[in-house]
C-alpha cells in the first residue's frame, strides 16, 4: 500500500478537478502551444494607428483637436492683424514684414509645432509604400507652408517678424471638419449624410474663398491703400456679389492679380460644388429623405407600405383617410421601393397634400428604411398588395414579407394589411386587421346572383360621403340614389345615445323599428360589453342593455347631429296610429314566418304558407278600413317563437324530399364541409349530399358511366343556371359557393352552379347560357398586368360586351380591376343617356365626389364592380375597426352564432297594401322579425334609341302574299331605317349580290318571281345587327344538336335603369317588383334545447358532431 502511495505522482499546479474526474493520461508529455492571435495590432505603430486612425471615438477626438488647432491659428493672424500697424514701411516691405509681438510669436510657435507633429505622425501611420503620394498632398503642403517658417524662425531670430499666409490654415480647418463629420457619422451609425455632408462643404468652401480673399487683399494692400479688415470684407462681398460699387478697389498689381485668381477660383470650385448638392438633392427627393424623430413623437402619422404607388391607389387612400374628421391633424409617410412617377409627384406637390404626405423610397423589409419612417412611432401601417403583378402568390409572398419585418420591427404598431389569395392569408393571422380580396371578390359575385347588387350595396357602405352627390340633376332617380349613398355604418353605446337609449330592456326588432320611424336611423346589429363578436340583427329575442355597443347605418353618426322635437307633428302622427302600445296586443295576432313567406296568423299554431307575399290581413277588406299592421313587441312572446321557429319549414323541401328530388337522386343534408380548401376559411353550416359525387360526374359536356348527359339541359335542372367564368378553379370560389348553399337557403331555391374554365361560344351554349338566371365573368389573372395600366381589363370587357350582345337578356355580373373601366360595359356609343351619365360623372369628379362612378348604369344596377373599391374598407377599419367584420358577416364569410344574415324579398302587387317603407319595417319587425336596410328598384326609362335596339324580326317578312297595303307600310318602315343600313355597307353589298345570283336563275318575265325578290332584298335591307347575331346563335345552337326554343333574341333590358336606396327614408313609397335588402335572424338561435323530431331529422345525416355543434 506504501509503494502504491509513493508511486502516485504529485497533481501539476492549477490543476482543474473537472481533470480528475477525466483523468489526464498525457499530462507530463504535454506539448501543446499556447498560440496568441493579432499579434500584428500589439505593434506600437498599430497601436496608434488604432487610436488616431481606427477608432472612432479616439480618431473623432483627435480630428476635433485639429480642428480646434487650425481656428486657433486663424484666430491669432487676425488678433496680430487687429494689432499690426500698417504705416511702418515703405515700398513693398509692409508686404514681406508685419510686426509681431513676443507673446503672439509664442503662441503661434506652439501652434505650428503641434499642427506639424500631428502632421508628420499622421503621414508616418497612413504610409503604404509611396512617399511622394504623402508629400504631394495639399493639406501637407499647406502645414509645411504655415508651420515650417515658425520653426526656422525659432532658430533664427531675425526672421520673426517675417510674414507667413497662416490664414491659408482655413483650408485645412475645412479638410478637418469634412474628416471630423465622417468620423462622427461613422461613430453614430448614421447612413443618410451624403446630403449634410455636401451642404457642409459648400458652406465651409464659400467661407474660406472669402476669407482667404479678405486676409490677402487686406495683406496685399498693406502696400498701396492700407485697407483694414472690414474694408477688405466689403470688398469681397461686394465683388463676389457681382455688384462692384467701385467705391474700394486694388491699387497695386499683386492685389488685382489675386482678385482674378480667386474670382477664377470661385468660378470653377462652387459650381461644381452646386452640381453635386443639386444632384443630391434631387436624389434625395426621390427617395423621400427621413421623417424626424422629433416630429415622430410630436405628431401622429401612419405608414403606407406599397410595391408600387399608382395615383389611383394614392387618392383613394388620401380622400377615404382625411375623409374622417378626426384624421385631419395625422401624416401619411409613403414607403415604396420604387421611385416617384410623375403623376404621384405633381399630386404630391399640391398644397393640401404636401403638408399631410411624405414619401420615402425604400424597402419595408430594411431596418433603416423603417427607422426612417419612425415606424415605431406610427399609429397604424398599412400594407397593400399590388394586384396588377402577373404572379399574385408572389405579390402575396411579398406582402408576407413586409408584414414580418414590421411586426419584428415595430411590434406594438397596428397592421392592416391586404392579401390577394385565401391560402396565403393565414401567415399574417397575427395582424390586427387583414382584408383578403379573393374572399370578398367572391363573396360579392355570389350574392350578386341572389341578392342584386349586393356589390353595390356593400361599395357605398365602405365609402365615405355626404351623400350630396347629383343633388342638382333633373332626375328625381339621381337625388335619391345620390343622396342615399351617404349612408354609413357607426356605432354608438346605448347609454350614451339618444337614437336607442330609451330602448333599454326592449327587444331589438322593436329598438330598431322606432328609431328609424323617430330618427330614420337603421339599428343593424349589436355587440355585448363581454363579447368581441358582433351580432346583426340578434331577433326580438335579443333584449337591449345599457353596455351595448349599437351599430346603425345613417347618413352622419349620432354625435354629428342635432335633434330638434316637433311635438305637434309627433301628436298628430301618433293619433293616427292603429295600436297604443304592445301591451295590448294579444299573442294570437302575431305574425310569424316560414323562411321567405310571411302570413298573418289568427291562432298560435302552424299553417302552410299559401305564397310568397306579405298577405293582406282578410279583416281589412272586409270592413272597409285601411289595413292595419300588427305592433312591434317590446319583448317577444316566447311561445310562438317555440312553435314557430324559421327551422321548421313546412314546405316540402326541408320535411320530405320532392318527386322531382328523387328522381333525380338528390339528397341533402345540412352540416359544415368536410374539407377546407385553405387554412383560416370560417366553416359554414350550408347543405351537403349525403354522398361525395365522382369527378367524373363533375364534367357538364362530357358523359361518363354514370350518367350520358353532355349538356346542362339534359339535366332537367328546375331551378336556373349560375354560371362561373373564371380562368382557373381557385381556392377563392370556394366562397362563391358556400354562400349560395349557406344553411338558411330553402332547397327548393338552390341554384346550379356551372363553372367554365374557357368561354368560347360552343362551351356557353352547352353549358346553358340560354335558360341561365346570371353570368358571373371574374376577371382574369393573366390579363391583370399590361404595359398600361387600364387596359388590364381590356380583354374581360371585350368579352363581357360580346356576351351583352349576344345575349341581351342574359344577367351578366362582372368584376374589373380598375374602377374607371367601368364605364365601358354594355358600352353604346349612341346612346345619348350613357352621353349624359358621362358628363354627370365628370362633374362629380371635379367637385371632389369619391363617387364619381356611381350613376353609371351597370354600377348601380350591381351588374359590375371593382375590388379595388373595397380598398377603402381596409382604410375605414382604421376608424370603424368593426367594419371588416360587418361586411363579413353581410356576405356570408363569416358565421357567428345568433347572428344574422343578408337576404331580399320582392314586392308584388299583393304587397302594395302596405304602401310605405316605414309600414314594411313594422311589418317586417312585427312578423318575421326581419330588418330593412334598403331598397333596390328598377325603374323604365326612355332612352334614346340606339343602333343595337332598332331591329325587325325576319320571320315577319317571310309571307310573300301579303298585300299592297302591308307592303307599303313596310315600305315606310325601310325609309325610316335607311340611316341605319347606311352604316353596314358590307352588309348592304353582300345583300345586293345575294339578290343578283337569285334573280339570274329565275325568269325575269315572271311578276310575282319579281315581287318576291324585291320582298327578300328589302328584308335583307331590313336585317339589322341584332337579328344577325340572334341568327348566328340560333344556327350554331342547331348544329350542336341544341334546341333554340329558349334564346329569346329581343327580351333586353336596355329600357331599364336600377339603383339602390340605402336606409330610405319612412314616408318612401314602395313600388311594384322593388326587391328589399333584409338582415334576417339566424334561425338556429330558435331552435329549443330539447327540440323533437324535426331538429333529429336532419341533425342525424351530418353525425352526433354535427347535432352538437348546431344547437348554438
Amino acid at each position: 500500500m506504501v509503494d502504491l502511495d509513493s508511486e502516485v505522482p504529485p497533481l501539476p499546479p492549477r490543476y482543474r478537478f473537472r481533470d480528475l474526474l477525466l483523468g489526464d493520461q498525457g499530462w507530463q508529455s504535454d506539448d501543446r502551444v499556447q498560440v496568441e492571435f493579432y499579434m500584428n495590432e500589439n505593434t506600437f505603430k498599430e497601436r496608434l494607428k488604432l487610436f488616431f486612425i481606427k477608432n472612432q471615438r479616439s480618431s473623432l477626438r483627435i480630428r476635433l483637436f485639429n480642428f480646434s488647432l487650425k481656428l486657433l491659428s486663424c484666430f491669432l493672424y487676425i488678433v496680430r492683424v487687429l494689432l499690426d500697424d500698417p504705416t511702418q514701411g515703405l515700398g513693398w516691405s509692409p508686404i514681406i514684414w508685419v510686426n509681431r509681438s513676443l507673446p503672439l510669436w509664442g503662441l503661434q510657435v506652439s501652434v505650428a509645432v503641434i499642427s506639424l507633429f500631428e502632421t508628420l505622425l499622421l503621414s508616418y501611420l497612413s504610409y503604404k509604400g509611396n512617399i511622394w503620394e504623402q508629400i504631394l498632398r495639399i493639406p501637407f503642403l499647406l502645414e509645411i507652408i504655415n508651420a515650417v517658417p515658425f520653426i526656422i524662425t525659432i532658430f533664427w531670430p531675425v526672421l520673426r517678424n517675417l510674414f507667413i499666409p497662416v490664414f491659408l490654415n482655413c483650408w485645412l480647418a475645412k479638410h478637418a471638419l469634412e474628416n471630423m463629420i465622417n468620423d462622427l457619422h461613422r461613430a453614430i451609425q448614421r447612413t443618410q449624410s451624403a446630403m449634410f455632408n455636401q451642404v457642409l462643404i459648400l458652406i465651409s468652401t464659400l467661407l474660406c474663398l472669402i476669407f482667404t480673399c479678405i486676409c490677402g487683399i487686406q495683406h496685399l494692400e498693406r502696400a498701396g491703400n492700407r485697407l483694414t479688415l472690414f474694408d477688405s470684407l466689403y470688398f469681397c462681398i461686394v465683388t463676389f456679389s457681382t455688384v462692384g460699387f467701385g467705391d474700394v478697389t486694388p491699387k497695386i498689381w499683386p492685389s488685382k492679380l489675386l482678385v482674378v485668381i480667386m474670382i477664377c477660383v470661385a468660378l470653377v470650385v462652387l459650381p461644381i460644388q452646386f452640381e453635386q448638392l443639386a444632384y443630391l438633392w434631387m436624389e434625395r427627393q426621390k427617395s423621400g429623405g427621413n421623417y424626424s424623430r422629433y416630429r415622430a413623437q410630436t405628431e401622429k402619422h401612419v405608414v403606407l407600405c406599397v410595391s408600387s404607388l399608382k395615383i389611383d391607389l394614392l387618392m383613394d387612400f388620401l380622400n377615404e383617410f382625411y375623409a374622417h374628421p378626426r384624421l385631419q391633424d395625422y401624416y401619411v409617410v409613403i414607403l415604396c421601393p420604387t421611385e416617384m412617377d410623375a403623376q404621384v409627384r405633381r399630386v404630391l406637390q399640391i398644397p393640401m397634400w404636401s403638408q399631410r404626405v411624405i414619401y420615402l423610397q425604400g424597402s419595408a423589409l430594411k431596418d433603416q428604411d423603417l427607422l426612417r419612417a419612425k415606424m415605431d412611432n406610427a399609429e397604424a401601417c398599412f400594407i397593400l398588395s399590388s394586384r396588377c403583378e402577373v404572379d399574385r402568390t408572389a405579390a402575396d409572398h411579398q406582402t408576407i414579407l413586409r408584414a414580418w419585418a414590421v411586426k419584428d420591427f415595430a411590434p406594438n404598431c397596428p397592421l392592416y394589411v391586404q392579401i390577394l389569395k385565401p391560402e396565403n392569408k393565414f401567415h399574417i393571422k397575427f395582424a390586427d386587421h387583414v382584408v383578403c380580396e379573393e374572399e370578398f371578390k367572391y363573396a360579392m359575385l355570389a350574392l350578386n346572383c341572389i341578392c342584386p347588387a349586393t356589390s353595390t350595396l356593400i361599395t357605398l357602405l365602405v365609402h365615405t360621403s355626404r351623400g350630396q352627390e347629383s343633388q342638382q340633376s333633373p332626375e328625381q332617380w339621381q337625388k335619391m340614389y345620390g343622396r342615399c349613398s351617404g349612408n354609413e355604418v357607426y356605432h354608438i353605446n346605448l347609454e350614451e345615445s339618444t337614437f336607442f337609449a330609451e330602448y333599454e330592456g326592449k327587444s331589438f326588432t322593436y329598438a330598431s323599428f322606432h328609431a328609424h320611424k323617430k330618427f330614420g336611423v337603421c339599428l343593424i346589429g349589436v355587440r355585448k360589453e363581454d363579447n368581441k363578436n358582433i351580432l346583426l340583427n340578434p331577433g326580438p329575442r335579443y333584449i337591449m342593455s345599457s353596455t351595448d355597443i349599437c351599430f346603425y347605418i345613417n347618413i352622419t353618426k349620432e354625435e354629428n347631429s342635432a335633434f330638434k322635437k316637433q311635438e305637434k307633428h309627433r301628436k298628430n302622427h301618433e293619433s293616427k296610429l292603429s295600436y297604443h302600445g304592445a301591451s295590448r296586443l294579444p299573442v294570437h295576432s302575431i305574425i310569424a314566418s316560414m323562411g321567405t313567406v310571411a302570413i298573418d296568423l289568427q291562432d298560435t299554431g302552424c299553417h302552410g304558407a299559401s305564397g310568397a307575399t306579405l298577405a293582406l290581413p282578410a279583416e281589412g277588406s272586409k270592413e272597409g278600413r285601411r289595413p292595419s299592421i300588427a305592433p312591434v313587441l317590446e319583448v317577444a312572446d316566447s311561445s310562438s317563437l317555440h312553435t314557430c321557429d324559421l327551422l321548421s319549414d313546412q314546405s316540402e323541401d326541408e320535411t320530405t324530399p320532392s318527386d322531382d328530388e328523387v328522381s333525380a337522386g338528390l339528397e341533402y343534408a345540412k352540416g359544415y364541409p368536410p374539407y377546407s380548401p385553405y387554412i383560416g376559411s370560417s366553416p359554414t353550416f350550408c347543405h351537403l349530399l349525403h354522398e361525395k359525387v365522382p369527378f367524373c360526374c363533375l364534367r357538364l359536356d362530357k358523359g361518363c358511366q354514370h350518367n350520358y348527359h353532355e349538356d346542362a339541359k339534359a339535366y332537367g335542372f328546375k331551378n336556373k343556371l349560375i354560371i362561373v367564368a373564371a380562368e382557373t378553379a381557385g381556392n377563392g370560389l370556394y366562397n362563391f359557393i358556400v354562400p349560395l348553399r349557406a344553411y338558411y337557403r330553402p332547397k327548393k331555391e338552390l341554384n346550379p352552379i356551372v363553372l367554365l374554365l374557357d368561354n368560347p361560344l360552343d362551351d356557353l351554349l352547352r353549358c346553358g347560357v340560354t335558360f341561365a338566371a346570371n353570368m358571373v365573368v371574374v376577371d382574369k389573372e393573366s390579363t391583370m398586368s399590361a404595359e398600361e395600366d387600364y387596359m388590364a381589363d381590356a380583354k374581360t370587357i371585350v368579352n363581357v360586351q360580346t356576351l351583352f350582345r349576344l345575349f341581351s337578356s342574359l344577367s351578366i355580373i362582372t368584376e374589373l380591376t380598375h374602377p374607371a373601366n367601368m364605364r365601358f360595359m354594355q358600352f353604346r356609343a349612341k346612346d345619348c343617356y350613357s352621353l349624359a351619365l358621362s358628363k354627370l360623372e365628370k362633374k362629380e369628379r371635379e367637385k371632389g365626389s369619391n363617387l364619381a362612378f356611381m350613376f353609371r348604369l351597370p354600377f348601380a344596377a350591381g351588374r359590375v364592380f371593382s375590388i379595388s373599391m373595397l380598398d377603402t374598407l381596409l382604410y375605414q377599419s382604421f376608424v370603424k375597426d368593426y367594419m371588416i367584420s360587418i361586411t363579413r358577416l353581410l356576405l356570408g364569410l363569416d358565421t357567428t352564432p345568433g347572428s344574422g344574415f343578408l337576404c331580399s324579398m320582392k314586392i308584388t302587387e299583393e304587397d302594395l297594401w302596405i304602401r310605405t317603407y316605414a309600414r314594411l319595417y313594422q311589418k317586417l319587425c312585427s312578423s318575421t322579425g326581419d330588418i330593412p336596410i334598403g331598397v333596390y328598384r328598377t325603374e323604365s326609362q326612355k332612352l334614346t334609341t340606339s343602333e343595337s335596339q332598332i331591329s325587325i324580326s325576319v320571320e315577319d317578312w317571310e309571307d310573300t302574299k301579303d298585300t299592297k297595303d302591308q307592303f307599303s307600310c313596310r315600305s315606310n318602315h325601310r325609309n325610316s331605317t335607311s340611316s341605319e343600313q347606311s352604316d353596314h355597307p358590307l352588309l348592304r353589298r353582300k345583300s345586293m349580290q345575294w339578290a343578283r345570283r337569285l334573280s339570274r336563275r329565275a325568269p325575269r318575265h315572271s311578276a310575282k318571281t319579281a315581287e318576291k325578290i324585291s320582298q327578300q332584298r328589302m328584308n335583307l335591307y331590313r336585317r339589322s345587327e341584332r337579328q344577325e347575331l340572334a341568327e348566328l346563335v340560333k344556327n350554331r345552337m342547331k348544329h350542336l344538336g341544341l334546341s333554340p326554343a329558349g334564346y329569346d333574341e329581343m327580351n333586353d333590358h336596355q329600357n331599364t335603369l336600377s339603383y339602390i336606396l340605402i336606409n330610405p327614408s319612412p314616408d318612401t313609397r314602395l313600388e311594384l317588383n322593388d326587391i328589399v335588402y333584409l338582415i334576417r335572424p339566424d334561425p338556429l338561435t330558435y331552435v329549443p334545447n330539447s327540440g323533437p323530431s324535426r331538429k333529429d331529422s336532419f341533425c342525424n345525416t351530418v353525425g352526433q358532431d354535427t347535432r352538437e355543434e348546431t344547437q348554438l
